[in-house]
């Protein structure tokens, strides 16, 4: 069955939460996650460290590194999700139901097993 990345983005303006109200959003997160591993479809998910790591990129022929997470964009990768799904419209419909539509972005894309990196 394909896979999928669902990358979940989201803004600095989203940080400003009470502990009650990150807690709430936690147990939601974790019982989506839940009903996906019941499922069989959750391969793995993490969540990124805040305000930690470096983009890399190439400039005039040098490699710059650069304190990150941040590109040209004012949202960043807060975590992510790989799922097993029969195609886009399933992996879409999994995540239309992930909390992080309630106040974040997420982009899904397929993950290419065939040309990949890993040896699986």
């Amino acid at each position: 069955m394909p896979a999928y990345m669902l990358l979940l983005y989201d803004g600095p303006a989203n940080y400003d939460l009470s502990a009650d109200e990150m807690q709430k959003i936690i147990e939601k997160y974790t019982a989506w996650r839940d009903a996906l591993a019941r499922s069989g479809k959750l391969i793995t998910s993490d969540r990124l460290v805040d305000g930690e790591g470096r983009v890399v990129r190439r400039d005039d022929g040098k490699v710059r590194v650069l304190d990150g997470p941040f590109s040209e964009t004012k949202e960043v990768i807060g975590g992510y999700f790989a799922i097993e799904a029969a195609d886009y419209d399933e992996a879409v419909s999994a995540a239309s139901e992930c909390p992080h539509v309630e106040f974040g972005t997420i982009e899904v894309r397929r993950i290419d097993k065939v040309r990949g990196c890993n040896p699986d």
